[in-house]
């Protein structure tokens, strides 16, 4: 059993809450990240009775600057040496034509996919440097692949997760430190409900006539990336269900 420990960001659902379950189930101990401090309070206890694992939790919100720093505080405070950060917060809010945006929605999307993003992954970088071992795994999207109608902004910061993967890679190599970037396309979790704001319908009718992939398919393809041997870095990998050929092409069965 391994007693590596992963940081996962947005750990208190969806793809964020299957990782830590499937990091926890091989050995993994766990620092969780999320601004729903009760959530994330619930999910540590479920996980350490669970697979007897050790899990530190921290309440933060990715979005506030300092929170790349309050993070690496948290982590020398505990005497904790991580050896992968997931960069997993992110989120969709509306779907909008460009001419009717909501500032607000765009600020959410950008202050979380992109900025908290590089908060947590400049503070995380200079820890890895300095032990002289680590890996960042960022969740991006099939929407940092190909654009789609009314996907404006989302689509404009999950290009940037994409680029910045790539340019991050580059920057981390001469110090041995891995890269990655796992993309999925449609996943049933509380994703569509927070881009159509609480409206449960209409989250559930993205999902209808064919069978979306499960935060725990997402767990799977980053346990075997952030698994790779030392050698092996996985760049890139876009998983899709089957049933979806592009970002906007889904065989639905009604």
């Amino acid at each position: 059993m391994s007693h590596k420990t992963a940081i996962i960001t947005g750990a208190s659902s969806g793809i964020g809450k299957s990782c830590a379950q499937r990091f926890a189930s091989e050995g993994w101990n766990l620092v969780l990240v999320a601004r729903r401090g009760e959530k994330l309070a619930q999910l540590t206890t479920e996980i350490e009775t669970e697979y007897k694992v050790k899990v530190d939790s921290l309440t933060l919100d990715v979005r506030n600057q300092e929170s790349g720093d309050d993070l690496v505080h948290f982590l020398d405070k505990q005497n904790i040496t991580p050896d992968l950060l997931l960069n997993n917060a992110g989120l969709a809010v509306g779907l909008s034509p460009i001419q009717q945006g909501e500032f607000d929605d765009w600020e959410r999307m950008i202050d979380t996919n992109i900025k908290g993003l590089l908060y947590m992954s400049r503070a995380i970088a200079q820890l890895f440097i300095k032990q002289g071992f680590g890996h960042i795994i960022n969740i991006g999207s099939i929407a940092g692949k190909e654009a789609y109608p009314n996907g404006n902004v989302y689509v404009a910061t999950k290009f940037a997760v994409d680029g910045l993967t790539k340019s991050m890679r580059m920057d981390l190599n001469q110090y041995g430190i891995r890269v990655s970037q796992v993309a999925p396309g449609a996943v049933e979790t509380e994703f569509s409900l927070v881009r159509f704001k609480g409206d449960e319908a209409r989250a559930k009718s993205v999902y209808d006539g064919f069978q979306p992939l499960s935060g725990a398919d997402i767990a799977d393809a980053v346990f075997y990336v952030a698994n790779a041997p030392k050698h092996v870095n996985i760049n890139d990998l876009v998983i899709m269900p089957t049933a979806q050929a592009s970002a906007m092409l889904i065989k639905r069965d009604n």
